[in-house]
């Protein structure tokens, strides 16, 4: 969060918005927000979803792709400073993200939000238990740090 942040935010690429404790307005945790363009390949969801995206989404026949705009969960995190990651669990944070997302989507459109996670069970198995189902993997590209494989996970509105 103190790396992007602010720079992205400034840029208008991102909103990051923090929660805070109504008892003794400690952070709590934060998330961020964006609008990304998704592609997604007809051969990792299942025909129901396929239908779905068809009504918001262009569709390549020759590649069998759909690309669309997408809400992006780009961060979600607790602040573990003090024991204070008890005070929020994990799912009432990605339901405050949900809550912002939802907002947008009655303003703007859209049906699609996403995230990306590193490949590690528990952290995937939080994101199913929230309704989001993997559909591929992305390659990180990166100056600075190693390049990794990250988790594609989506949750249609």
């Amino acid at each position: 969060m103190k790396k992007s942040a602010i720079e992205f935010t400034k840029k208008n690429q991102s909103v990051t918005y923090l929660v805070f404790s109504k008892d003794n307005g400690e952070m709590l945790g934060y998330f961020t927000l964006a609008l990304k363009p998704l592609t997604v390949r007809g051969e990792t969801v299942s025909n129901t979803v396929k239908k779905k995206l068809l009504r918001i989404s262009e569709w390549d026949e020759k590649s069998d792709t759909y690309t669309m705009s997408a809400y992006l969960i780009a961060q979600l995190g607790k602040n573990y400073a003090g024991g204070r990651d008890k005070e929020i669990s994990g799912k009432a944070l990605i339901e405050l993200a949900w809550m912002m997302i939802e907002k947008a989507q009655y303003m703007f459109g859209g049906m699609v939000t996403f995230l990306e996670a590193e490949d590690e069970e528990r952290l995937l198995s939080f994101y199913r238990d929230n309704r989001f189902s993997q559909f591929d993997t992305r390659q990180t590209a990166s100056d600075t740090d190693e390049a990794h494989e990250l988790v594609q996970l989506l949750r249609l509105l």
